[in-house]
């Protein structure tokens, strides 16, 4: 889509205040107009703040939980986890083979886009509750990992954090008489968290890895439903909404608490809130007055980063 630049005077204008339709109740706009609609967000109150769903990764081949057409997902509960060495079994043979597809996905277009837009200083920190580092992978700074990474590994024990690619290297030398076996997996998407769907006879016969350091259960660094956030990134995160002069939502529901507390800081704070998602959120119907677009991500990003 070509799209027509911003003419500096606007560009001046904006930055200046002038009176443009930037906060307005959630409506429908064609692309274009919403496309512009953006651009003049992002001038006017430069620098905002960035919270990340599973949408944004969507482009680069991971899927999320919850667009049509997705099967029923019963997420792994943190209890649940840590409590049974099958459920263990069970989640390290799945990530086995499904880890590596998100290891090697490259950032898209929209990863790419606030990236630029970070390095124009229009947008600042970044909330992710993606755990698949594409944002950094992008190039991105000051990115906090709401809901951890998946490229780590932490020890339940002694707390120690390691690679997973160290642990994939360990799990494959480990069962290596199950390798030829995972080509017998349901062709179903891999998921956002790495879990892909294995013959189930296949989990009793995993050999699950301990901490190298003490013995100790080793889990993957995310926060599994039932778990709790990091407090240290809870914070960062209230304090980069705090310190921004607006909050730009990209590819999400809003659907867990986490994410819409941020939301919700932000109203209470007066800040100006722009929704970029291509499906309804839990925003919709409870903020009374925000910029609404329900467009496809890796359309408009990099059309209004084309407009500036």
């Amino acid at each position: 889509m070509a799209a027509t630049k911003l003419h500096p005077a606007l560009r001046n204008a904006i930055r200046a205040g002038a009176n443009l339709p930037t906060e307005v109740i959630s409506a429908t706009f064609d692309v274009q107009e919403g496309i512009k609609l953006l651009s003049a967000f992002l001038l006017r109150h430069e620098p905002v703040c960035v919270l990340t769903g599973a949408g944004i990764s969507t482009d680069s081949g991971i899927p999320d939980y919850r667009s049509p057409g997705r099967p029923p997902h019963r997420p792994l509960q943190h209890l649940e986890f840590l409590g049974s060495h099958e459920r263990q079994q069970r989640y390290w043979a799945r990530s086995l083979y499904g880890y590596p597809r998100i290891r090697d996905t490259m950032p898209n277009v929209g990863h790419q886009a606030i990236n630029e837009l970070q390095r124009r200083g229009l947008v600042g920190a970044i909330i992710t509750q993606n755990v698949d580092g594409l944002h950094q992978r992008a190039g991105s700074q000051h990115v906090i990992d709401l809901h951890g990474r998946l490229d780590q590994v932490k020890c339940m024990n002694c707390h120690s954090i390691t690679t997973r690619d160290e642990l994939q290297s360990r799990l494959l030398a480990d069962n290596k008489a199950l390798l030829d076996q995972f080509s017998v997996v349901h062709d179903e998407a891999v998921r956002p968290d790495g879990d892909a769907v294995l013959d189930e006879d296949l989990y009793g016969r995993f050999t699950v890895a301990a901490c190298a350091s003490c013995g100790g259960v080793l889990k993957p660094n995310v926060v599994f439903f039932g778990g709790s956030l990091d407090p240290e990134d809870v914070k960062r995160a209230s304090t980069a909404v705090s310190e921004a002069s607006a909050l730009f939502v990209v590819g999400t529901s809003l659907a867990t608490w986490s994410a819409f507390r941020i939301v919700r800081q932000a109203v209470e704070e007066a800040k100006p809130v722009c929704v970029l998602n291509s499906g309804p959120t839990r925003a919709d119907g409870v903020i009374p007055e925000y910029l609404r677009l329900c467009m496809p991500i890796g359309e408009v990003l990099p059309a209004a980063l084309r407009q500036l």
